[in-house]
């Protein structure tokens, strides 16, 4: 006959893997498959030396990024990049908004960059490339994105030949 401390034991286990269960499940459970399907992008008119220029930077990235698998794009695809689930986004060409003169400038890994906090996302634009580039990395993406684009972006995108009135 089993002791009432065994027979408690053996009612409990199941409960408490249950409740464990149930609190995993609260706290995200599994990790859902990334996803797969195409991120949104826009598409502007490039001339012909930053089309080339472009598709030469698009050519270069890698399928993964830091782990981060390429997703294709909705538009652009010889100009934009998707990495990951939220996306980051490169966008090769596409001018953004007048860095401001005391802007705090960030030279990483012989690219000179300005990133802009939003709410929900960082804005980084390129600051000393012909080719203007942006990167949009959501909150959620942890780490150092713009860095691991670095060495394809020196291999492709030329720099300035003079620095404008804001430069690293």
């Amino acid at each position: 006959m089993a002791s009432p401390s065994r027979i408690a034991t053996l009612a409990a286990l199941p409960l408490a893997l249950l409740a464990g269960l149930g609190v995993f499940w609260a706290l995200g459970g599994f990790p859902s498959a990334p996803s797969t399907s195409a991120v949104p992008a826009t598409a502007g008119h490039l001339d012909q030396d930053t089309a080339a220029v472009c598709r030469a930077l698009v050519a270069r990235l890698p399928e993964s990024l830091g782990g981060l698998d390429r997703r294709p794009v909705t538009a652009g695809g010889e100009q934009n990049a998707a990495f990951g689930d939220p996306a980051i986004v490169l966008s090769c060409g596409v001018a953004g908004g007048p860095i401001p003169q005391n802007a705090q400038l960030l030279a990483l890994s012989n690219v000179c960059w300005y990133p802009e906090e939003r709410p929900a996302e960082t804005v980084w634009q390129s600051v000393d490339r012909k080719v203007p580039l942006r990167v949009v990395v959501p909150k959620d993406a942890e780490g150092s994105w713009v860095v691991n684009l670095s060495s394809p972006i020196v291999a492709t995108v030329p720099e300035t030949a003079t620095p404008g009135p804001v430069h690293c």
